[in-house]
């Protein structure tokens, strides 16, 4: 079946949105993600203390911040996201809230390295549910055009949730101690519940009232078929792959302040929590508008303006892991630094999102969640690790820079070889 596509912009132009009603959904997930990042942030934000108190190594706090975190919720990511193809989107996501609070708050209870892990297990659980169906929510709210800056904004959530995880545990931790972080963060996401479980799910934009739901029996048929025909799909996903090996790899960078720096531990989680709340936030949403603005110009315009920004943030990275800490450059290669590996997610997610067929825009993104986290951030903070204690932690950090700036090469193919059809046509075919 033949048909006209616009040589601009492929993707068949969504209904406009009532301004209020997006820009407020997406404050209420954005604030979401911002708790969601403070509770995955507060082990290695609280590494220093935790490796005194428990005796944990380098490689034991990448475990917990990376494996026994990821590969559960990258796992769930791809199931849940089929799942918010078909249930409630806010109730799922309010389920999620629930289960990962009670087990954030449960970790002040931890008194070694296993006892840590299991909670981290059930905190993974509960996050798998927000990001597959917060991001689909925005796909049918935002128009091609808008998604990479709202992707972005929810993004946000990442150094912000960074920046409140340096602030409460620079505060509390030496105040009170560690597991009074813990309790505190857990208690303020059993509170939301209620409110999250009872917000309006939008319409799912391109599923007509009629059109099935993908099924459980479906889900593995439906994604082979997109992936088959689109690899255009799996090159995006592991380049943000890629990129999440890098940006995870430095959640060391507080201890590595700390022991390899000489910085004191209060000082270097309230300077760490003003960099990644700045520079991250201008990040992301610069990055996001950036991106937009070329998609708008070319099709795979998002995909080569990713690929340009990975190269040319290479040797601003290289500086911040290189230059000593009175060098005049250090604050502001931090700050570039910090913006990169903190803006990347959304427009990459977007690419995902534009790429996905009509009705299984969650269980593309849940795939694309699923490589990113469990390739990319169960791998990165552990290799670094590993490395920090066998070398020392600039060179496992340099290594996941190498490792990032690789993304690259998938990003370009990706680039050359994404479809001039509307990934609509995509959706019929699949769904067919």
């Amino acid at each position: 079946m033949s048909q006209s596509h616009d040589p601009v912009d492929p993707h068949p132009p969504a209904p406009p949105a009532p301004p209020r009603p997006a820009w407020g959904l997406l404050a209420a997930l954005t604030a979401l993600n911002v708790l969601a990042y403070i509770d995955r942030q507060l082990i290695v934000t609280l590494a220093p203390l935790l490796m005194e108190d428990l005796g944990l190594t380098r490689a034991q706090v990448g475990l917990l911040v990376g494996a026994s975190f990821i590969v559960v919720f990258a796992g769930l990511n791809l199931v849940l996201g089929a799942a918010a193809d078909r249930f409630s989107r806010p109730r799922l996501i309010a389920a999620g809230l629930a289960v990962w609070s009670v087990a954030t708050s449960l970790t002040a209870a931890a008194r070694g390295f296993a006892q840590l892990a299991l909670m981290r297990v059930f905190v993974g659980v509960g996050e798998a549910t927000l990001s597959p169906a917060a991001l689909s929510m925005l796909g049918d709210r935002f128009p091609p055009h808008r998604l990479g800056l709202a992707n972005s904004i929810f993004y946000s959530g990442i150094p912000l949730g960074f920046a409140v995880s340096f602030l409460l545990a620079g505060w509390i931790g030496p105040w009170l101690g560690w597991q009074a972080c813990f309790v505190i963060l857990g208690v303020t996401g059993v509170l939301a519940v209620a409110a999250v479980a009872l917000k309006k799910d939008p319409g799912r934009r391109g599923v007509g009232s009629g059109q099935s739901r993908v099924t459980a029996g479906e889900l593995a048929r439906s994604l082979r078929r997109v992936l088959a025909e689109r690899p255009v799909v799996g090159l995006v996903s592991l380049a943000g792959a890629l990129l999440a090996f890098m940006s995870s790899a430095s959640q060391h960078t507080i201890t590595w302040l700390v022991q390899e720096r000489g910085f004191e531990y209060s000082r270097a989680a309230f300077l760490s929590a003003g960099m990644v709340a700045v520079g991250g936030l201008l990040g992301n949403v610069a990055i996001g508008a950036l991106t937009d603005w070329v998609r708008r110009r070319h099709p795979a315009g998002r995909l080569v303006g990713m690929a340009a920004l990975a190269a040319l943030a290479l040797p601003v990275v290289a500086a911040f892991y290189l230059l000593p800490p009175s060098s005049p450059l250090f604050l502001p290669v931090w700050f570039v630094a910090q913006a990169w590996m903190m803006g990347w997610f959304g427009p990459v997610l977007a690419a995902l999102d534009e790429l996905a067929p009509a009705g299984r825009r969650a269980t593309v993104l849940g795939f694309g969640l699923l490589a990113i986290n469990l390739l990319g951030v169960a791998t990165g903070p552990w290799v670094a690790g590993l490395v920090g204690d066998r070398v020392n932690l600039t060179a496992g950090l340099l290594v996941g820079l190498g490792v990032g700036t690789s993304a690259v090469v998938p990003l370009l193919l990706a680039a050359r070889l994404q479809p001039p059809i509307p990934p609509a046509a995509i959706g019929e075919q699949t769904a067919g």
